[in-house]
């Protein structure tokens, strides 16, 4: 289904009233939005909603109407804030409807998809027979909430050694969930004894920082240090966990980006995409640890987040190892903002 979404194919959710289609507003083409039939609402997030000026709804999901008249790049203009609102098309106003299970649940798989968090909620009579005919993806909304909300328990797949330039005595561990999504790493070093609080870092992956050397995040120095840290140590395990720009992919990311040049901080600019804070998921760093045979850790990191969430799962933090580099004039306030919003330990 999360394929589906990001190809712009519609899926078809289901609950007590019927079905629905849903359909991303960032993957919406012209010509599916004009073969719609029935009567669509627009769902997104509450932090959208609130960047709007709209009052949102209690919790974290927020309906629209949309009128018969809307145009695809006055939709795709509320979901995007890269995008300019047409100038003659009015603001909606949030609707007063109650969001059920399924409107929660295709927010819930647009993020999945690393899309901008919002979509059309289409129902009709003919949902389902569109449906049948199409192939397209069809799931109750109740097992979509389940299935995206379930931890994940990624499985080992290969590992082979390899020597890096910050520990000779490496190996690579491949990590691959049963739902096709991301894979996960896991990089040793040395031999770590699982008898032993390990040395550990989840390290989620930064594109901009890891690989581009980026002067907006401390991502890559903090990699590289952990790494020459455990070298020192003799022994560790850095996990390498897909998920980037907090959880929100490279797209969005990227999109935050544009937003804090504009004079947002890294908060606000998440908020107004539409996204939280952080939507990383440290259980499956959990899930790692246990398939390596590690249940206590020396954990480096200046995020108590990760360390409540191992502790949470059974992983015993027993120290934790502050990790203070990479600081310099691109990103003193990326990482104050860091410490005075999100809690870290900077």
């Amino acid at each position: 289904m999360v394929s589906d979404l990001r190809l712009g194919l519609p899926v078809v959710l289901t609950d007590s009233e019927g079905a629905a289609m849903i359909l991303p507003v960032e993957t919406l083409s012209q010509d599916r939005y004009h073969a719609l039939e029935g009567a669509a609402e627009l769902v997104m997030t509450s932090r959208r909603a609130a960047a709007l000026g709209q009052h949102p709804s209690e919790g974290d999901v927020t309906l629209m109407p949309v009128p018969a008249a809307a145009r695809l790049d006055w939709l795709k203009a509320l979901a995007d804030p890269s995008r300019q609102i047409p100038v003659a098309s009015a603001m909606p106003l949030s609707s007063d409807q109650t969001p059920a299970d399924l409107h929660h649940a295709a927010i819930r798989l647009v993020k999945k998809a690393e899309l901008v968090p919002a979509a059309l909620v289409v129902r009709g009579p003919n949902v389902m027979e569109t449906a049948i005919r199409h192939n397209l993806g069809v799931l109750h909304a109740s097992q979509a909430l389940e299935q995206t909300g379930a931890p994940r328990d990624p499985q080992p797949v290969s590992n082979a050694r390899v020597p890096m330039f910050a520990a000779h005595a490496g190996r690579l561990h491949v990590f691959r969930n049963n739902d096709g999504g991301a894979e996960h790493y896991a990089i040793q070093v040395g031999d770590p004894d699982p008898s032993q609080p390990v040395l550990v870092r989840l390290h989620s992956a930064c594109f901009t920082g890891d690989v581009l050397g980026s002067l907006k995040c401390d991502c890559g120095p903090q990699l590289r240090a952990a790494l020459a840290a455990m070298n020192d140590a003799g022994s560790g395990v850095l996990l390498y966990l897909n998920q980037e720009g907090r959880g929100i992919g490279l797209a969005n990311k990227m999109r935050a980006y544009s937003l804090q040049d504009q004079g947002l901080d890294t908060v606000e600019a998440n908020h107004t995409l539409g996204f939280e804070d952080d939507e990383r998921d440290f259980r499956t760093g959990a899930a790692l640890l246990r398939q390596m045979g590690i249940g206590q850790v020396r954990l480096m990191t200046n995020n108590p987040a990760k360390i409540a969430r191992l502790d949470s799962e059974g992983i015993k933090v027993v120290e934790r190892v502050a990790l203070h580099v990479g600081r310099g004039p691109e990103n003193t306030r990326y990482l104050d903002t860091k410490a005075s919003k999100s809690g870290h330990m900077m």
